[in-house]
Formats: structure tokens, C-alpha cells, sequence
């Protein structure tokens, strides 16, 4: 049987979109097919979770490093365990820098993600010649969407940009789906039968979380009795909680569980994740795979226009993009949902019907099978 080893900082139990990403590609290999190498986890992540690898159907090996990096030794651990475990393919769960350890690699194929982030390494002098020697060294790097594909393909050599191959990521439609427990969290945090804002993310300045806040004030001068519901928690986590001071119509529910996710995006009657670009467009959303869960929750979506983010969103039918830097878009998006729930409601069906059918995880492991067995 074909078997490949995932080369990874971004895994679980440590949170976050590309650890979702790559994590679920994993499980969705033949049984046997795949094992790990990945850094450890921070303390408090591994705290939250500690079974989390004994529970995963392959074998993960943690390196005693926080954060992997192309050094000789990792690239040396990296070679022996390709060897040993008799791997004839690579996957590198985020192409930078982790794909520069592809030369030298005793296998027969090798397969870079890219998210979000390789927009940095393809505008910066030296991080873009790197990100060009993985393109070269690689079979194929993937992209997201039409946004981050023009981006990178601008870095790379003209062959590996005419390697490149669209694989995003999906949505278990089954997990995030109406009725998926909203009304729990709705009693936890007081929310009666409210109209309800869900924004699920990390509190990263980038996600726009404060944007939202700075909005809120606007949006409840017409729909008073709204609730706003943060999930997720994040370096932002105290300057948030400050701005929302005195707004009792705000609450932050701290970090929540994978598994309790769809449950807090199933509370909201509407989701919104302004996300803005930052640092001149070197920190872009890559996608945006929120938007597509709130979606399959039946939730029609306000997103950011940022990076691909726009990808995710079928404007005027599944949702709308705004201008995440300024409140005032945000304010008038969320007025017109809440104000409307009939519209609101007909949004989040066709988002579901389109995400079934568009976004799901079966077609993007389909497409990974493609690109390693080529």
C-alpha cells in the first residue's frame, strides 16, 4: 500500500484552520496509508487535550522541538523515518519552510499546501527566493483559490507554477448542519430566542473581531434586543474583552473544543468575520473555511475582503463581503440580515445546498489521492 508521511507544524491539538485542514486530509486516508511528523504541542494545548494522539487512527511522532524548521537534524529524523516506515510520498502541511526539506527526501512524490500565509514569502526578497526552490523541488504546491494561486504563481519558476493544483480544504456537512445543538449554547450564555452574531475564529487582529465591536453600537441603534457571540480565543483575547466594556450585549465564550464548534456556529443567526489584509497585504485570509461551516450551518455569512476570502462567499446569496477595516460596511451588512430574517434565512439555505455540493471533504481527498498517486 502507498504510504505517506505528513511533514507538519500545524496539527491538533493546537487550534487553528490549517490544523483542521491537514488534520482532517489525514483521516481521510486509506487505513495505514499515512503517519505524521510533527513539532509538540504548547503546554496549554496539550493540557486542553492530552489522549489526542493516542486517539488518532495513525501513528503521529512528535518531535521534542515546538516548532519545526529545516534544519540538517529535522531534515536528517525526516529522511529515517521515510525510510523506516517505507513511505513513497510526502505531504508538507504548509509548504513554508517546511517544504525545503524536500531535497534529498527518499520518496517518490512530494506535495506542498499553501493557505494563506505564503503570501508573505512570495512579496519578501529572500522568503520569495525559498518559496521558489520548494516550487522547483516539490511535484506540486497547491493553492486555495484564485487569489492566492495569482499571488504565489508570481514567486514560482514557470514549470512549478504550471504544476500547481487547486485543493481546498472542505466541510463535514453532517457535523455543521441546523440543529446541530445551538439552543444549549443559547441557554449557557443567556441568549433566549435573540437575534444572534457568531463570529468563530482566533482572536487575531486580522479576523477583525474588533471591527465587529466597533460596529455593535450601530447595530443595536436598530435591532436593540442583538446578541453578539465571540468563540475562540487568541493573543487578542484581553484588548477585545476591554473594547467590549460596558456593551452587556457582547459575550466571549474562551476556547472551545473541535467537537463543540458546530453547536456555537448552530447558536447564531447570522455569521460575521470581517477579516481585513494587514502589514501593507502581507497577511491575507488564504480562504476563510469559517465562512463555509457557518454556511453549512445554514447561516448566511458577512467575510472580510481579504485575500480569498471572497472565494467562500457567493455574494448576495450566500452572504456578502465588506470592507473589514472600517465598522461602519460591517454596521449595515448585519442591520439588513437581522432586519430581515426571511432573506437572512433563504441565504443560509442556498449556502448549504452549495457547500454540500461544492466544498466537501470527500472531493478534496479525492484530489489529494490524485496528486500523490500521480
Amino acid at each position: 500500500m502507498p504510504r505517506t508521511l505528513i511533514i507538519t507544524n500545524d496539527f491538533p491539538p493546537r487550534p487553528g484552520g490549517i490544523e483542521a485542514f491537514v488534520h482532517e486530509l489525514a483521516l481521510r486516508r486509506p487505513p495505514g496509508s499515512v503517519l505524521v511528523y510533527t513539532s509538540s504541542p504548547a503546554p496549554a494545548d496539550a493540557a486542553r487535550d492530552p489522549e489526542f494522539d493516542l486517539r488518532q487512527p495513525f501513528p503521529i511522532v512528535r518531535d521534542a522541538a515546538r516548532t519545526l524548521l529545516p534544519t540538517p537534524r529535522v531534515a536528517k529524523r525526516a529522511r529515517a523515518i521515510a525510510r523506516m516506515e517505507e513511505c513513497d510520498s510526502v505531504l508538507y502541511g504548509a509548504a513554508t519552510p517546511l517544504g525545503l526539506l524536500a531535497p534529498g527526501m527518499p520518496v517518490r512524490r512530494q506535495v506542498a499546501l499553501t493557505h494563506g500565509h505564503e503570501a508573505w514569502w512570495a512579496s519578501v526578497p529572500g522568503a520569495r527566493e525559498s518559496l521558489r526552490r520548494i516550487g522547483d523541488t516539490v511535484d506540486t504546491v497547491t493553492y486555495l483559490g484564485d487569489h492566492t494561486r495569482g499571488r504565489l504563481a508570481r514567486a514560482l519558476s514557470a514549470p512549478a507554477a504550471h504544476r500547481m493544483r487547486h485543493l481546498p480544504p472542505g466541510v463535514d456537512t453532517e457535523r455543521f448542519r441546523p440543529g446541530s445543538g445551538g439552543g444549549a449554547v443559547r441557554e449557557r450564555y443567556g441568549l433566549g430566542d435573540r437575534p444572534v452574531v457568531v463570529c468563530v475564529s482566533r482572536l487575531v487582529r486580522r479576523k477583525g473581531q474588533d471591527t465587529l465591536i466597533r460596529a455593535w453600537p450601530r447595530v443595536l441603534a436598530d435591532v436593540p434586543d442583538a446578541a453578539l457571540l465571540v468563540v475562540g480565543d487568541g493573543p487578542e483575547a484581553g484588548r477585545l474583552r476591554e473594547a467590549a466594556r460596558g456593551l452587556d450585549s457582547v459575550h466571549f465564550t474562551g476556547p472551545v473544543a473541535a467537537e463543540d464548534l458546530p453547536a456555537h456556529y448552530d447558536a447564531g443567526t447570522v455569521f460575521a468575520m470581517p477579516c481585513r489584509s494587514r502589514r501593507a497585504g502581507l497577511e491575507v485570509e488564504g480562504l476563510g473555511i469559517v465562512y463555509l461551516e457557518a454556511s453549512a450551518t445554514g447561516l448566511p455569512v458577512v467575510a472580510g475582503d481579504s485575500g480569498g476570502a471572497p472565494d467562500a462567499v457567493l455574494e448576495g446569496e450566500t452572504g456578502t463581503v465588506v470592507d473589514g477595516t472600517l465598522p461602519g460596511p460591517t454596521a449595515r451588512a448585519l442591520v439588513r440580515l437581522l432586519r430581515d430574517p426571511a432573506a437572512a434565512a433563504r441565504m443560509g439555505e442556498r449556502g448549504r445546498a452549495w457547500v454540500s455540493r461544492e466544498w466537501t471533504w470527500e472531493r478534496s481527498s479525492e484530489r489529494l489521492t490524485e496528486l500523490l498517486e500521480a
